[in-house]
């Protein structure tokens, strides 16, 4: 089994979130997000949406509520945006970026390897907090799963991936997950990139990862999927459109309170009965 990047110190925190977390009730998730921002300013990115108008409102508004009084928005029309003077110096002294869901295509080829991206990466290897929602999520990996049929088993060529933004390695993350049944293409994911462990979130739902481990909080569930000890895999041999053949397959479904070491690929056994107690 391959095990994550060792943290460097001074790496951040990542929330890490399923979409459409709770604006209006216990806010859970959010409030989280909050009491993690050591300054009360937060950079609302943008980015993945082609059409960001509401945003900045919708969270200025729940994050105003929650304490955090100074929201500034971030949005990259194109590529050559992301060199933008302006844009790059709204991140001068910023600990906290959060970015709100889309495409998560649009983030990568927007700000990868741009000034803005390197700045955002900085602020999280000098311990900031990078939060990110359904798009805002997915983005977080090395390998970023871009595309793949919902409510299906998985058939050989049904998934297109692409270089994400790195800030957590060796994983690929996938969200509004039960809620769109989305297991038989994250299975597709790991079957074809063993190395890489599968994160599935849902709605509502969210890790947060600090020190190569993580917790789980909100209303649903976080799934893992791990094909590091699978025995046969046909991905590379079946025709395309082939339902998958896949043998021994891990899978751990964790739910609020539970935690996960990311360099074992083990939860945490005593996290939930010391959290409940």
């Amino acid at each position: 089994m391959t095990k994550a990047r060792k943290s460097r110190p001074g790496d951040g925190t990542l929330v890490i979130i399923g979409g459409h977390e709770d604006h209006d009730g216990d806010r859970l998730i959010l409030k989280e997000v909050a009491g993690l921002i050591p300054d009360g300013r937060l950079v609302l990115a943008t980015i993945a949406s082609d059409e960001p108008e509401g945003y900045l409102e919708k969270y200025r508004n729940t994050f105003g509520e929650l304490g955090v009084n100074d929201v500034s928005e971030l949005y990259v029309r194109d590529r050559p945006d992301a060199s933008n003077e302006e844009h790059i110096r709204l991140l001068d002294d910023i600990r906290a970026v959060f970015f709100s869901g889309g495409d998560q295509l649009r983030i990568t080829s927007q700000i990868g390897g741009s000034a803005i991206g390197d700045r955002i990466m900085a602020i999280y290897r000098d311990g900031g907090l990078i939060a990110g929602t359904s798009a805002g999520a997915s983005m977080m990996s090395e390998t970023m799963l871009v595309k793949g049929s919902s409510s299906s088993s998985f058939r050989t060529g049904d998934v297109r991936m692409a270089p994400g933004l790195g800030l957590l390695p060796n994983v690929i993350i996938d969200q509004h997950f039960a809620e769109r049944g989305r297991i038989g293409r994250l299975i597709g994911a790991v079957s074809q990139n063993p190395r890489e462990l599968g994160i599935g979130i849902d709605e509502d739902t969210a890790i947060v990862v600090q020190n190569e481990e993580f917790r789980v909080i909100g209303s649903g569930g976080v799934y893992l999927v791990d094909a590091s000890g699978v025995t046969h895999s046909d991905v590379a041999d079946a025709e395309t459109s082939t339902t998958a053949s896949v043998h021994d397959l891990k899978l751990h479904v964790l739910s609020a309170g539970d935690r996960f070491d990311l360099r074992t690929r083990r939860p945490i056994a005593e996290a939930r009965s010391k959290e409940h107690s």
